[in-house]
């Protein structure tokens, strides 16, 4: 099982820019498809977005796709979450997460292992 430790969370300015991390101890990083999450108070944990092994597919919210992008460094066993343009409703804690597997999944559920979370918070 691989664990997941996240970072670059913090305030931002409405339309600024943050990049969240998320490094992976597991040796086995390349096999795994990797999601993003996030969670407001009181509201549903979200799908953001999630990429597959190799970074080459990519999926995404339908409320992000336009502002954030994922990409991974395997070589680094990190995966990261490029958001712009952010929103004050981008407001939640951020989490990335893993499944052995092929699918761009979707549903938390579906992901085995996940980061501590880190909070984002958008200012208007």
């Amino acid at each position: 099982q691989v664990q997941l430790v996240e970072s670059g969370g913090g305030l931002v300015q409405a339309g600024g820019s943050l990049r969240l991390s998320c490094a992976a101890s597991g040796r086995t990083f390349s096999s795994y498809t990797m999601g993003w999450f996030r969670q407001a108070p009181g509201k549903e944990r979200e799908f953001v977005a999630a990429i597959s092994r190799r970074g080459v597919s990519t999926s995404y919210a339908e409320s992000v796709k336009s502002r954030f992008s994922s990409s991974r460094d395997n070589a680094k066993n990190t995966v990261y979450l490029q958001m712009n343009s952010l929103k004050p409703e981008d407001t939640a804690v951020y989490y990335c997460a893993d499944r052995d597997g092929y699918v761009l999944y979707t549903l938390p559920r579906e992901y085995d292992c996940w980061s501590q979370g880190t909070q984002v918070t958008v200012s208007s």
